[in-house]
């Protein structure tokens, strides 16, 4: 959903990492953490008054849910992580080869 509402370089120096997912609650429940590379990029991520993240989480929420077919509470936070994608470590930890 990032790359959908988001315009830009946002998008590509975004990474999103899974920190909780619990199956035996009623909603599932999930928490996800956006990393960004630039303390610039989480206030936009986040918006005015914290409008794009919501419309954001509503909007995964909603095709989370969908694919699931369960009902999910879905919790999501903006942390700057400054140039994540120029390390080696950090593209390794998120998953990437290097």
């Amino acid at each position: 959903k990032i790359l959908l509402y988001y315009q830009k370089e946002v998008p590509y120096s975004t990474h999103v990492v899974i920190e909780e997912y619990r199956e035996s609650s009623d909603p599932i429940f999930i928490r996800g953490i956006i990393y960004v590379a630039r303390d610039s990029q989480k206030g936009i991520i986040i918006g005015n008054k914290g409008a794009a993240i919501k419309k954001l989480g509503t909007e995964a929420r909603r095709s989370i849910e969908a694919f699931l077919d369960a009902k999910v509470y879905l919790e999501l936070m903006v942390k700057v992580d400054k140039d994540w994608r120029d390390r080696d470590s950090e593209l390794r930890q998120f998953g990437y080869e290097v």
